[in-house]
C-alpha cells in the first residue's frame, strides 16, 4: 500500500465541508486546512486573484482517482485544482494510520 498527498484549493467557506466529506467517505485519513492562501491564475483570458483555503489531503495512492472524482462532484468550481503526488517516505506509524483510516480500494473485476 502506497500513500499520496493531494492538494485542493477552495473558497474559504467550503474547505471544512469538503474536508469532512472526504474523511467521512474514507477517501482521506486526514485533511489539513490551511485557511488562507492567495491564488493568482488566468481564467477565461483574465488574470484573477483570490483568497482561498488550501486542503492538504492524505490518502492511499489507489484511491486518488476516486478522490479526484469526489472533489469534482462536490466542489463549487467548474475546474477545481486537484493535484496529487506520492508520499515516498514517512513515519511508518503515520502511514499505517492513513491505511487504517481509509477504505480499501475497489478490486478490479475481470
Amino acid at each position: 500500500m502506497s500513500c499520496a498527498v493531494c492538494y485542493v484549493t477552495s473558497p474559504k467557506d467550503v474547505g471544512e465541508k469538503l474536508a469532512e466529506g472526504l474523511v467521512n467517505s474514507e477517501l482521506a485519513a486526514c485533511v489539513n486546512i490551511i485557511p488562507q492562501v492567495t491564488s493568482v491564475y488566468k481564467w477565461e483570458g483574465k488574470v484573477e486573484k483570490e483568497e482561498e483555503a488550501l486542503l492538504m489531503i492524505k490518502t492511499r495512492k489507489e484511491l486518488v482517482g476516486e478522490l479526484v472524482e469526489w472533489v469534482k462532484a462536490n466542489h463549487p468550481y467548474d475546474c477545481p485544482e486537484v493535484i496529487c503526488t506520492d508520499i515516498t517516505e514517512g513515519a511508518p506509524g503515520y502511514l499505517d494510520f492513513v491505511k487504517s483510516n481509509t477504505k480499501a480500494p475497489k478490486a478490479d473485476v475481470c
